[in-house]
């Protein structure tokens, strides 16, 4: 039985900063920066981190499958909420997987995620069931660097085991070389980058091409055979050049994102590998590179399965809804690069009793209701008594999930008083499709999108944060579906 990739997934978050708004901000003191200011690069709201953007790109992945044969979930990132705390089994939790999975996070280089994918892959055949390969990355990067300009949010998933694999695995390679382009120590904040000559010459030229040579005499497959080649790399030109050293077709190098998106750090093979599925053809061979203190080579090939895997959004998808963000004191403020005055209104203490976060883990992570199992009436939070008038049952209800479930808005505010990083704070009341109302707070819009009937769906995100305590509190929002609006 084949082994390979089985669905795949991405997330890009909506806001899009425009790299112009960082260049007028700084060229007073970095000139050079106008060189660079074109195009754009993904930025996460306020309310995002590696672990919500890993949610959307697991649920992207996952559409048309069920989520009870997952066995496993990884996670690799170097930007994870938390030191100390399963990351990957937060993810595991909002996706409602239950307890029955082992999970791991993978991090401390930028080939995390395929270092990680290859170890997946190689034990795929005893692993019992799918794993679900997570890799998600937001960079905290210094005030008017080049890494700021470069870098983007983003995430991605790709669906691993046996069967019908929509990309069939051939095989991987890896060389292992402590070749320190940047690195951040432990407690610091930002990444140190060496300089870039030094490192397209010794390191990408280098590094890469042996490892690629490793591979194609591994799997005896010829390099011109290459169909789609997958290399991050911010330095202009150095993707072309290995391919050519390689022998791969330059027609083969795939775009790396710099203009829509920018390098998502660890996630970003797999986010090239994602956009690369979206766009091969059963056959064609994909190969994918991840560079960082050494080099991992992976290659695939798209099997028919592939046109039959049920719509998703996907790389494009989600770069295709984007909102322009001209603000670069909004993307300082939401990465917390500068130190606003709040107000006394956000001076509450944020302590989470994790006790009951705990007994409550399934309602606040999985964003689990309850269902009547006598009249069929849907409610959240599920309760010992049916909320039908016509029915008021005791002890009838049954876990219900609603996170998948789709709505409308019924009612709307915007609140100027109410503290909120990205000000007014938008709630409203949505009703489920099929029943069940909540009182959400809303993300990712602004006050012109407001309207009652509004499709809307929910999204993971961050409720807030305890910075006296270094704890994120996670809950579910909802977000405008797409979709028109219902009366």
């Amino acid at each position: 039985m084949e082994i390979g990739i089985l669905a795949y997934g991405a997330y890009i978050p909506r806001r899009r900063l425009a790299r112009k708004s960082v260049a007028d901000a700084n060229a007073w003191f970095n000139p050079a920066l106008r060189g660079q200011a074109k195009a754009e690069r993904s930025m996460c709201n306020w309310d995002e981190d590696a672990v919500t953007m890993a949610v959307e790109a697991a649920r992207d992945c996952l559409t048309g499958f069920d989520r009870d044969q997952v066995r496993s979930v990884q996670l690799a990132s170097t930007s994870f909420p938390f030191e100390d705390r399963l990351n990957s089994g937060i993810v595991a939790q909002a996706l409602n997987l239950g307890a029955e999975i082992s999970s791991l996070d993978v991090g401390s280089s930028q080939r995390a995620a395929t270092a990680g994918l290859a170890a997946v892959l190689e034990g795929a055949a005893g692993a019992g069931g799918p794993a679900l390969f997570l890799a998600s990355e937001k960079r905290r990067t210094k005030v008017g660097s080049t890494l700021e300009m470069t870098s983007g949010d983003g995430a991605a998933a790709l669906l691993v085991g046996s069967g019908k694999v929509i990309a069939k695995f051939i095989g991987s390679n890896s060389r292992t070389v402590d070749f320190i382009d940047h690195y951040r120590g432990q407690g610091v904040a930002y990444d140190y980058v060496w300089e870039e000559r030094w490192i397209r010459d010794e390191g990408y030229n280098k590094i890469v091409p042996a490892t690629l040579a490793g591979l194609f005499k591994k799997t005896a497959i010829e390099p011109g055979s290459i169909a789609h080649f997958c290399m991050p790399c911010t330095l202009g030109k150095v993707a072309a050049s290995v391919a050519k050293k390689a022998g791969i077709p330059e027609g083969a190098v795939r775009d790396n994102l710099h203009a829509v998106c920018g390098e998502t750090g660890t996630a970003h093979s797999l986010v090239m590998l994602a956009d690369a599925l979206a766009a091969a053809k059963p056959g064609e061979r994909i190969l994918v590179v991840g560079f960082g203190q050494g080099c991992d080579a992976l290659l695939f090939e798209a099997t028919a399965d592939l046109q039959r895997l049920p719509p998703r959004m996907g790389v494009r998808g989600y770069l295709a809804r984007r909102r322009e963000e001209t603000n670069y004191n909004r993307f300082l403020a939401f990465n917390e690069l500068v130190t606003l005055e709040r107000g006394m209104r956000a001076e509450l203490d944020k302590q989470t009793a994790l006790s009951t976060l705990y007994r409550n883990r399934g309602m606040i992570l999985s964003l689990v209701g309850g269902r009547c199992s006598k009249c069929g009436t849907a409610q959240f939070p599920k309760s010992n008594v049916c909320v039908n008038p016509d029915c008021n049952a005791f002890h009838t209800q049954v876990d219900h999930a609603f996170a998948e479930t789709g709505g409308k808005v019924n009612s709307h505010t915007a609140d100027q008083l109410t503290y909120s990083p990205d000000p007014p704070a938008i709630c409203g009341m949505v009703q489920f499709d099929g029943g069940g109302r909540l009182m959400a707070d809303f993300t990712d819009m602004d006050m012109a999108e407001l309207s009652v009937g509004l499709r809307m769906r929910m999204v993971f995100r961050i409720k807030d944060y305890d910075s006296q305590r270094g704890f994120t509190r996670y809950f579910w929002k909802a977000t405008p579906a797409g979709a028109a609006k219902e009366a």
